[in-house]
Parts: structure tokens; C-alpha cells; sequence
């Protein structure tokens, strides 16, 4: 959808308030776009009767619905609403408003017709997001976000379920820096809980860079060696700081060095452990009924341990987790040191949100999914991690950055005053989408992190607009 005209579009509309399960006398308020990509809109949400937040996610409903998406979207909601499970993103209700909907005859202005899925705010962002790309986290740092992702996954597959769709975009963390594994809306139950029945899958459907190989053929397959598969990926990618392959295919070379055993010499895989290595590769094993079962995964050596990194205080490990974007730089452009950390925005944050881990991203690094700064609008949400400051006007420098875009391959639009949408396909061929704004830096989309964290390094380390940029201890 063109963006300009859907911005029109949502004038002409109001937002209903999304009652939460159990608190029929108050409401969620959709008050800020935090996200989204091409098929849904994520806002912020806030019940200001119980000072509560949750994220709302919007995909409208429109002529063009058609009866198979909105099965699918019901399918969805029904799955998610049952996992309930400290490593899943919690669904908490749901309001379908329809484009001929009662709601909408009462001669006011009309609600803006979708469904609307009230979920759990992941406070601290995309995991990945914080991961540099192609260096990736020490084994300790990985360990720990892998047990989380393993016992998440176990819990999903023992109520029959199949994710089918895990890549970076889906795992994010709460306030207290923990996994949350979220959109399930590629998933199908694949086993009756009662009697143990499996059935095999046959739909296509993954973003390449993490589907198993035998989704390339037209076969019914298993469903849970697809997550095994998938899991490993994952591994790998917070290992490495990169995906092994494009996609699992002989088109690939990666992939070819892979299935021929010529690849342990190569970078990345020379730089894993090997007891990292012996996993990734019992998880990446090709013939899918050969692969483990993820329960048991959990007995393998380099899972087994304790994770001592899990008993650290919570400022220790989002410090931790952002040591390697530190080094490389990217926070001395992405925080300059402009803002005073008792500015930060922590005072006006609900009470949901706050805990130590937040805090580390939001005063120590002053960098977070929800980090809140101070605009004569109000408050607003600085969402990613790749912004950065420049020394000039607004309308200037987003000129310059559309000078930058055409280099880097990337199609742009202007969406309004001060904002520019674009869609980019990474060196991966995954399709990113979202928003460039002097406001507030990048304002987010559909698309892996790593390849959002390189694609931003890019334009801002350009010859046009670097000579612009604010750094820290700039005099």
C-alpha cells in the first residue's frame, strides 16, 4: 500500500480501545505506531485506568480481504491465545471490527476496520537487534538465549504446535531481558494433545535464510524437524552474527560447501567452538527424521551446563548484550551523548516497563526499544537502535539520506513531512520494509535486524552524510 495514501486513509477512521480479558470496565488506547510491516501495524497501547501497556497489532480488513487470509488470521489468534508459557508472547484478547460493523452506524466518526490483537509489550526490543553483524555473541551470552528459545519451543511442540516461521523478527525479550518468542501466524497444530496423533504439513511458507531443505520439495513433511532445523539456524545467526546460507538450496554455494563437508575452514563456521559447532550441526541435519528431537537437544553438552550469565544482576547482561555494537562504534553515532540520562524518559514510563535490565539499555546505553524522549508532541517511543544525530535541518538531511538510498539498491518513497518509507531486499534476499524519520531515526518494519543494523551502517558511513554526523566526546 502506498504510504501516503494510507495515512489518508486512517484520518478518516478512530481507533476503538481494546478491552483486556477479565477488566471489562477499561480499555487499551492505541496511542503511538511502534512498528509493523507490509500485512499489520503494531502500536502502543495504553489502559490509563490500571497505568498498564501492551502492544497492539493492526491488520485491516479491506475489499481485498479475502476468505483464506481471514481463516488464517482467526487461526492464528486461536493458537496464540491458548501457549501460555514464560518464554511465549502473551496473547491477551482480541476485537474484530468489521467494515459493516454495528459499532460504526452511531453517525460518528467511524472505527477503523481490522483486527486488533492486544499482546504482551516486549519492552526490550528484537534480541538481534543488539547483535552486531558477523561478529555475533560469546558462547555464554548465546547459551543463555538458546536454553530460553529451546524451552519456548519445547513447550510449543508438547501442545502439538508447529512455529514455522522462526527468524530474528520473532524473538524478542521483555523487561527483564528474557525471550519471548512471538507471530504465530505461520503456525499449524500438527498433534492431538490428547491422543498423541501426528499429522504430516504440506503448505510452503518461512522466510529462506531459516526453512528446512525439505520444504523445497512438494512432499508432505514433519512438522517439528522444520523448528529443529530452524532452531539451528537461529543458533548459528547469534553465533556468527550472520545466516549460514541464503537460502537451503544448490542455487546456494554456501549451502553447497555445506552438504559437500568442504565448509569447517570457511568464516564464520572456523570461529565456533566445538561443542557449538557439534550442535548447530546435529540440528542442521540435512535428512530431517536423522535430526533430534529439540527435548532432546536440552542433553546436549553444550547445552546441559548451567548458564551463570542467568544469575547475573539484569544490568550485566544488557550490558553484555550491547558490548559488541559498542565496540564497533555504532553507539557512539546511535548516542552521542546529547541526552541527559535523567531526561530519558524513565520517569514517564509505566510501571510495567520498568525493571533493571530497561533501565542499563536506557540510562547506561540510553538505547532501547522503548526508550522514551521528550518532543513537542510529548513523549515518544525511540524504537530502534539505529538512529543517529546530524548537524543539520531536518528536510536537509533526509535529502541526503535519499541521495545515499539508490547506492545501496534501496526504493524509497516520501511519506509526508519529514519521513521517507523504503523497501530494501538484503544480500540475503530477505525483503526489509519501514521507515526513515528525523524525529526519531529508523521507525521499524518487517525485515531481519542484522540486515536493518548493516543497511543503517551504510547510509550513515556514506561519504555525503558522514561528514555531518554528531559522535560522542565530539568536541
Amino acid at each position: 500500500m502506498d504510504p501516503e495514501n494510507e495515512n489518508q486513509r486512517l484520518q478518516n477512521y478512530r481507533f476503538p480501545k481494546v478491552i483486556a480479558r477479565f477488566h471489562a470496565l477499561s480499555g487499551y488506547e492505541l496511542v503511538e505506531k511502534i512498528g509493523g510491516g507490509g500485512f499489520s501495524i503494531v502500536y502502543k497501547s495504553v489502559n490509563d485506568a490500571e497505568r498498564r501497556i501492551a502492544a497492539c497489532k493492526v491488520v485491516a480488513i479491506t475489499k481485498r480481504t479475502t476468505p483464506a487470509e481471514r481463516k488464517s488470521l482467526e487461526k492464528e489468534m486461536r493458537v496464540h491465545a491458548n501457549l501460555k508459557y514464560k518464554h511465549i508472547l502473551e496473547f491477551i484478547n482480541a476485537v474484530i471490527v468489521e467494515p459493516n460493523d454495528s459499532i460504526n452506524t452511531s453517525g460518528k466518526k467511524p472505527y477503523f476496520p481490522a483486527y486488533y490483537m492486544l499482546l504482551e509489550l516486549a519492552a526490550s526490543g528484537d534480541l538481534f537487534d543488539k547483535i552486531a553483524p558477523d561478529v555475533g555473541l560469546p558462547d555464554e551470552d548465546a547459551h543463555l538465549y538458546f536454553t530460553q528459545i529451546l524451552e519456548g519451543m519445547i513447550y510449543i511442540h508438547g501442545e502439538g504446535v508447529c512455529h514455522r516461521d522462526l527468524k530474528p523478527e520473532n524473538l524478542l525479550l521483555d523487561s527483564a531481558g528474557n525471550i519471548k518468542i512471538s507471530d504465530f501466524g505461520l503456525c499449524a497444530v500438527y498433534k492431538l494433545k490428547d491422543s498423541g496423533r501426528t499429522r504430516q504439513l504440506s503448505e510452503r511458507c518461512g522466510s529462506l535464510p531459516y526453512v528446512a531443505p525439505e520444504l523445497n520439495s512438494s512432499a508432505p513433511y514433519d512438522a517439528e524437524p522444520i523448528d529443529v532445523w530452524g532452531v539451528g539456524v537461529i543458533l548459528f545467526t547469534m553465533l556468527a552474527g550472520n545466516t549460514p546460507w541464503d537460502e537451503p538450496t544448490t542455487r546456494s554455494y554456501e549451502y553447497r560447501r555445506y552438504l559437500s563437508g568442504e565448509y569447517l575452514d570457511d568464516e564464520p563456521w572456523c570461529r565456533l567452538s566445538p561443542m557449538a559447532l557439534s550442535l548447530i550441526q546435529n540440528l542442521l541435519t540435512i535428512e530431517p527424521r536423522d535430526r533430534p528431537r529439540l527435548v532432546n537437544v536440552k542433553t546436549h553438552p553444550w547445552v546441559m551446563p548451567t548458564s551463570q550469565l542467568a544469575s547475573q544482576p539484569p544490568e550485566v547482561r544488557a550490558h553484555r548484550l550491547t558490548q559488541a555494537i559498542r565496540n564497533n562504534g555504532d553507539l557512539d553515532l546511535a548516542d552521542p551523548g546529547l541526552l541527559n540520562p535523567d531526561d530519558s524518559g524513565e520517569a514517564m514510563m509505566e510501571a510495567t516497563c520498568r525493571s533493571q535490565f530497561v533501565r542499563t539499555l536506557l540510562l547506561a546505553v540510553r538505547l532501547s526499544y522503548i526508550m522514551l524522549t521528550q518532543t513537542q508532541s510529548g513523549p515518544k517511543y525511540n524504537p530502534y537502535l539505529t538512529r543517529f544525530y546530524a548537524h543539520l535541518p531536518p528536510s536537509e538531511l533526509l535529502d541526503i539520506v535519499e541521495q545515499v538510498l539508490p547506492s545501496l539498491r534501496v526504493d524509497f518513497q516520501r511519506a509526508g513531512h519529514g519521513c521517507t518509507f523504503l523497501r530494501y531486499t538484503d544480500r540475503r534476499r530477505m525483503r526489509l520494509a519501514g521507515y526513515v524519520d528525523v524525529e526519531h531515526a529508523a521507525r521499524g518494519g518487517a525485515g531481519d535486524p542484522l540486515s536493518w543494523r548493516r543497511m543503517w551502517k551504510e547510509v550513515v558511513c556514506s561519504a555525503v552524510l558522514e561528514p555531518h554526523l554528531v559522535r560522542k566526546n565530539q568536541p
